[in-house]
């Protein structure tokens, strides 16, 4: 798309937490129509294939797990709260939020749940970066470390990462995959 087209394009879908403060009753649909519709807009292919990347690595298990289905309600409900707590941070942000990290960070928090002695090949940088396997539970407790810092730090800020959302999903994920299917043994 040309840029202008681009720009309206993710003014009309993105999640801007402004607009859903303020439409809030105006009608359900409108104003939550962009807690989905977010989720599928990405600001780029690094941005995109970061987050298939974690799902590839993490998602599979825990679609196993639930079954298809399931796992398509439970992503995009992780997504939907995962905004919901970054409008919450920044109610008054006009800026757009797009991407699925919130829903796929409720994929990561349901895979510490549900898998916490399994090991996975990450990238660790010494000289070069050599693949090393690494307890789940360290890996993604790390990561979520690193979310809350960035957080906290983006507290009163404009930024360009939505990092509530990626607390809020891994969260919401971590307490919602109980309900959604049984248990499975992860290796």
């Amino acid at each position: 798309m040309p840029d202008p087209q681009l720009q309206m394009f993710v003014v009309a879908h993105g999640l801007i937490p402004a607009r859903l403060v303020s439409e809030l009753g105006a009608g359900l649909t409108a104003a939550f129509l962009p807690l989905v519709t977010y989720q599928f807009l990405h600001g780029g292919w690094l941005h995109l294939i970061g987050n298939m990347l974690y799902l590839w690595v993490f998602g599979d298990n825990i679609e196993d797990r639930v079954g298809h289905f399931k796992y398509l309600l439970f992503y995009l409900l992780t997504g939907a709260l995962a905004g919901l707590i970054q409008v919450f941070f920044q109610p008054g942000s006009g800026v757009p939020i797009i991407g699925a990290s919130g829903a796929v960070a409720g994929v990561l928090g349901a895979y510490l749940v549900s898998c916490p002695r399994a090991r996975v090949l990450a990238l660790v940088p010494f000289f070069f970066w050599i693949p090393v396997e690494v307890p789940a539970v360290t890996f993604l407790g790390f990561w979520f470390i690193l979310q809350v810092f960035s957080g906290i730090a983006s507290i009163g800020a404009e930024v360009a990462v939505a990092w509530w959302a990626h607390i809020g999903g891994f969260l919401a994920g971590m307490l919602l995959i109980n309900y959604f299917g049984k248990r499975i043994h992860c290796e």
